[in-house]
């Protein structure tokens, strides 16, 4: 257990000084992680809702901070480049995030050509109902992603990877409103990009 806990705190740690610089970026995971958490709370009684919010709100916000906010040159903090960055990055870098992202702007167009998907829902009567139905395949969609890319873990690396992955991206709203629910303030004063602590230089 300790080995997996200290495997989980190098993750997080890699994962926020490599790619959570920029503070708009952190507000809008401040966004994105009580946007989840509100979906954690709906999966127990409407799953497909929860997906809506978890994919239209926490995910689009979350990778908006990513795509738009983040930079892209040379990380003078940490001493390395983005294309190092992209190469060692344990979950989904961003190449990886665009075919998701792509995978999941096309995946509600499967209902045009089989609206009962076949057989596992009831094809949909009214536009609240294909609203619900784009709800369920996205939340097989994320379910899909998850696992996908912990068995990838699994055979690229090892188990333990794969597992605390897992575990990190499933907890990483709570640890996001932990990390970053100071960023909208630092915002408001003018603070663009978060300044390291000096024992964090080239760490």
């Amino acid at each position: 257990m300790a080995s997996f806990m200290e495997a989980l705190r190098v993750q997080r740690w890699d994962d926020h000084r490599y790619y959570h610089h920029n503070r708009i970026n952190q507000s809008l995971h401040v966004v994105s992680a009580v946007s989840f958490l509100v979906a954690y709370a709906l999966a127990f009684k409407d799953p497909a809702t929860a997906a809506l919010v978890g994919w239209l709100v926490a995910m689009t916000s979350r990778q908006v901070g990513h795509l738009f906010f983040e930079p892209k040159g040379y990380d003078h903090v940490n001493e390395t480049t983005h294309e190092h960055k992209e190469e060692i990055k344990v979950g989904y870098n961003l190449q990886r995030k665009v075919v998701l992202l792509v995978i999941w702007a096309l995946a509600p167009l499967i209902l045009y050509f089989d609206p009962s998907l076949l057989g596992l829902i009831t094809p949909h009567q009214t536009t609240t109902d294909l609203i619900r139905n784009v709800g369920w395949i996205w939340l097989w969609l994320a379910l899909a992603g998850l696992v996908f890319r912990m068995a990838q873990l699994f055979i690229q690396r090892d188990v333990q990877t794969g597992l605390v992955w897992g575990a990190k991206i499933l907890t990483d709203p709570f640890h996001d409103i932990k990390l970053y629910h100071r960023a909208p303030l630092a915002l408001l004063h003018g603070e663009l990009v978060e300044e390291p602590e000096p024992h964090e230089r080239g760490a």
